[in-house]
């Protein structure tokens, strides 16, 4: 078995009227080639990390590209020593990115794109207002420098908070995150995706001069070199690597298997951390129900490693929790 997995982050918004036909006939093609991880379907279109072996990754890719709806198909690539995935998912959605707002379609409108090498420029600019569009966990271990944390517990939060912003215009509004519709606005995310519908939304709302990161910030940490680098921190991943830094390398968080938020050295110091069952953020909020079966999952774990076995685990166990960026 190889050492070395190939994982391809990878999306696009296109019209798929007929996306729940193409679940069936995909899940079997990414099973035969071995290639593990979550696509998402739906009318809008198609939202995806997947890993394996490189040959498999590849065959997916060239086998959705074969559609000639997704035939400009980009993706983003990295690789791990450890699978990052464990099962192969295909599911069908409303939205491949959920922001509960039928009426914003990226395939009508976006924000204006800036490539990773423009972005320093764009956001060192004091008239620009930059806004990180993902949710608290994940800012808390890495943004770009002086970005506005709207504190969103899920992405489909985000239109709420943008409406509930004061509309005025003054450089101290700018400063301290009140915005009106004359401001420029950049904003950024994991992979891009969720900017396609936040910008979306803001030009849906009559914002004149909106941009976002294209490739997001892990094509950023790809293509900048770290001497020239405004991110801060680290930046998480919806897969086993829990995140990643500059060259996509993973890095040093960990991920807590209740709440699935990432945690650090500190917090598995913290006598709220107990593996497999809790960490700081979530210790409090688990029902007996949710810590029994915690429990016997994290003692499958256990009777795994000394099989020296891989652990599949629980379909049930897992199924609320393995997600994409977007799914929060």
């Amino acid at each position: 078995m190889t050492s070395r997995y190939l994982t391809a982050a990878f999306y696009q918004f296109v019209t798929l009227s007929d996306f729940a036909d193409l679940r069936a006939p995909l899940l079997a093609f990414c099973e035969s080639q071995d290639v593990k991880g979550t696509i998402l379907l739906a009318n809008e279109g198609i939202n995806s990390t997947i890993a394996g072996p490189e040959s498999g990754v590849r065959a997916v890719l060239e086998y959705l590209r074969s559609d000639a709806r997704l035939a400009n198909l980009q993706h983003k690539e990295s690789w791990s020593d450890k699978p990052p995935f464990y099962r192969m998912k295909v599911k069908l959605k409303k939205e491949i990115v959920t922001m509960g707002v039928p009426t914003v379609n990226p395939n009508e409108t976006v924000g204006k794109y800036v490539k990773p090498q423009d972005w320093n420029a764009l956001i060192s600019d004091p008239d620009v207002l930059v806004i990180d569009t993902r949710n608290t966990y994940e800012v808390d271990i890495g943004t770009f420098k002086g970005a506005v944390d709207p504190r969103l517990k899920s992405f489909s939060k985000f239109p709420a908070w943008l409406m509930a912003q004061p509309q005025i215009a003054n450089s101290d509004a700018k400063q301290s995150g009140e915005i009106d519709k004359k401001t420029k606005v950049a904003m950024f995310c994991t992979g891009g995706i969720r900017c396609e519908k936040s910008t979306a939304f803001l030009k849906s709302q009559g914002f004149d001069e909106v941009y976002h990161l294209e490739g997001g910030i892990l094509k950023y940490l790809e293509t900048v070199p770290p001497e020239q680098s405004l991110w801060e921190g680290e930046c998480f991943v919806f897969d086993e690597r829990v995140s990643v830094g500059h060259g996509l390398k993973p890095r040093d968080y960990d991920l807590c298997r209740a709440c699935r938020e990432p945690i650090s050295q500190a917090d598995k110091d913290s006598p709220y951390f107990v593996l497999g069952l809790s960490c700081p953020r979530c210790h409090d909020t688990k029902t007996p129900e949710q810590i029994a079966r915690f429990e016997e999952r994290q003692r499958q774990i256990n009777l795994a490693k000394l099989r020296d076995e891989p652990y599949i685990g629980v379909k049930r166990a897992l199924k609320d929790k393995t997600k994409l960026p977007h799914d929060d």
